[in-house]
């Protein structure tokens, strides 16, 4: 079964913050103009699609004419256990350069660490992991 992925419409910022999230996560970013689709609802320029496969995977455009933008509110995107705590930590930092940490990636009582950022495109990451236990359960 397939996992639904977060297609994200961007006021005019696509390119940019489709290539800020590749210099994060790594992998492979594809995109399309409005022009290479041959659309006129918006700047010959803007990115009518664009793809980013790899760790993470997100996939967005520019808004059409006359369509609005993302503004997410109530949801997180969670990377809770993505990959190894070394990785999650410095996508933590580079997410927070320009957005706003709301809860510092730390140890919580509960035993994990996870913590909280709103990127300077306005998504709300939760980035945690659990904590590794000794193998003689101390």
């Amino acid at each position: 079964m397939t996992a639904p992925q977060l297609y994200i419409t961007f006021p005019g910022t696509a390119r940019e913050a489709l290539g800020f999230y590749a210099e994060i996560f790594g992998g492979e970013l594809s995109t399309y103009t409005f022009e290479d689709f041959s659309r006129t609802d918006g700047p010959p320029e803007a990115i009518a699609h664009g793809v980013l496969n790899g760790a993470v995977s997100l996939s967005g455009s520019d808004a059409a004419n006359g369509e609005k933008s993302v503004k997410i509110e109530g949801a997180m995107l969670s990377l809770l256990g993505a990959a190894e705590p070394e990785i999650l930590h410095d996508w933590f930092d580079k997410l927070a350069v320009g957005g706003q940490i709301l809860d510092p990636l730390a140890p919580k009582p509960w035993g994990a660490s996870d913590g909280q950022v709103v990127d300077r495109h306005g998504l709300r990451w939760l980035i945690g992991y659990e904590s590794v236990s000794s193998s003689d359960g101390k």
